[in-house]
């Protein structure tokens, strides 16, 4: 992407995705770390991989960090079982991990609320060999109708992702219309209109997507929007993506939410990984 002259990136509102990038350091420093680096929004997985109920004293510490560290928490994941690893989400699951999920539920709506976030993301989850795919796909209406009212009460929105299929094979919602259809589902079903589509513009050109079409088709549908390069899941500039076209594209299409930096630093430490970014166009606005 261009420098400081480019328009797309001084007209967006960035965050850091603190469960990619500042890993390198414990949980508790990377805000810190990314107000460091000039931003003023992070966002975050589900941090807790083992435990969708943590100690109130971890809530308390992280929360604590992202106080202190001055910059706000703008998404934050549901549980999603082992992430990065083999677990795409939990809701979908039959048994174990679906309690695990509706025991996080308003475990992460009431952390969210105490940070003034407004956006909750819920994945899926893997199809489960054996387990009729109808019978993932009740259960997980179900789980993301009482997350859709959890994000209600806070005043939040509901996040449905589409994911790759190369990276995520057993993941299925692997297309924009996949995750904007149940969207629908969770709205009908809770008349709060509050489920949303989030457009991560990696993913989706990773299953071929003809992007200009997607933004201007689902722009309208879209809470939240993640940007990597592709190949490499890496910094923008680092493949072959046109990010600055397609941000652009974005604006045009009426889209002012967030945009979180959910890639890979490469090997280096991540605050290397912003060179593409002016340093004016980190904080937002």
């Amino acid at each position: 992407m261009p420098g400081p002259e480019s328009s797309s990136a001084a007209d967006q509102r960035f965050s850091v995705n603190l469960s990619i990038l500042f890993t390198e350091l414990p949980l508790l420093e990377r805000p810190a770390a990314a107000a460091a680096a000039g931003f003023t929004a992070v966002e975050l997985w589900w941090p807790w991989i083992d435990s969708p109920t943590p100690e109130r004293s971890e809530l308390d510490a992280l929360r604590r960090a992202i106080e202190d560290a001055g910059v706000r928490l703008t998404g934050l994941n549901f549980y999603a079982g082992q992430l990065p690893g083999p677990d795409r989400g939990a809701l979908s699951v039959p048994g174990e991990e679906s309690e695990r999920f509706r025991a996080n539920i308003d475990v992460t709506a009431d952390f969210a609320r105490s940070l003034g976030c407004t956006a909750l993301n819920a994945l899926y989850g893997n199809r489960v060999e054996g387990v009729d795919p109808a019978e993932q796909d009740a259960l997980a209406l179900e789980n993301l109708v009482l997350a859709a009212r959890a994000a209600d009460r806070i005043g939040a929105i509901l996040l449905v992702e589409a994911l790759n299929r190369p990276e995520s094979p057993h993941y299925p919602l692997v297309s924009a219309p996949a995750a904007v259809g149940i969207a629908d589902k969770v709205n009908a079903a809770t008349g709060l209109g509050n489920a949303r589509f989030l457009m991560d513009l990696y993913h989706l050109s990773m299953n071929g997507e003809d992007l200009p079409s997607v933004i201007e088709r689902y722009a309208p549908r879209t809470g939240h929007v993640q940007i990597a390069d592709n190949p490499g899941r890496g910094a923008p500039g680092t493949g072959t993506l046109p990010l600055e076209d397609l941000l652009g594209r974005l604006r045009k299409a009426g889209y002012e939410g967030w945009v979180g930096l959910e890639y890979k630093p490469g090997d280096r430490p991540s605050a290397e990984a912003f060179n593409w970014l002016p340093a004016e166009a980190r904080a937002a606005r």
